[in-house]
């Protein structure tokens, strides 16, 4: 595949993050404790491996990728009931001897990659001249998205990561700073008529 120069560097780049992120991944099915957490890394581990051998595919064949990563849709098992009754936060303090790392330690690791790589994928997207690497770096950051709300539910549900519900007074005192534009002005329904802009739920797009 004819690649610009900043494509390949920034591929090197995510296949760089994809090593570490695979290796690390595998220590960590290795040595993690809870099943509830050893369940979500087994679930995510081979679409980091497709993830991965995608890259080597766009770096090294002219044709590129021939697999696609699936579109995921988030988990939402957690309720805002549930996230009301989270754990109170659990303090941590860092170890500086360390031999193996608790599982606390692994999800703060793991969820922290994801949001990381998740913005790698997200401006690279945005840098991306082939569409093909385009569409392939849009629906990596989503991946990275659904991954990372997996360990953020599982991680808030354990009090390893704070929740707390914002105040009614602060949500009201700031939504009234901002007014709904309408959108039935005749000027704006003419640039959505040209543009074909979709509705949600109504748009054979990708990402909706």
């Amino acid at each position: 595949m004819k690649l610009a120069a900043h494509e390949l560097y920034d591929l090197n780049e995510l296949a760089m993050s994809c090593v570490n992120s695979i290796t690390n991944m595998a220590y960590m099915l290795q040595h993690v404790q809870d099943p509830a957490f050893k369940k979500i890394l087994e679930k995510h581990f081979p679409l980091h491996i497709r993830d991965y051998n995608m890259k080597v595919e766009f770096l090294n064949k002219a044709e590129g990728a021939k697999k696609e990563l699936p579109l995921l849709k988030e988990n939402q098992e957690i309720s805002n009931m549930a996230l009301q009754m989270a754990p109170p936060a659990v303090p941590v303090q860092p170890r500086t001897m360390v031999e193996d790392m608790n599982d606390r330690e692994m999800a703060t690791a793991y969820l922290l990659t994801l949001k990381r790589a998740g913005r790698e994928y997200a401006w690279a997207a945005m840098e991306m001249a082939n569409p093909e690497i385009r569409s392939f770096c849009q629906t990596a950051f989503m991946m990275s998205c659904a991954h990372a709300y997996d360990m953020w539910q599982y991680m808030a549900s354990k009090g390893y990561y704070p929740v707390d519900q914002a105040e009614s007074v602060d949500t009201a005192k700031i939504g009234a700073m901002y007014q709904v534009v309408p959108e039935n002005q005749p000027q704006i329904q003419q640039y959505m008529a040209q543009s074909q802009n979709p509705t949600a739920g109504d748009s054979g797009q990708l990402y909706q």
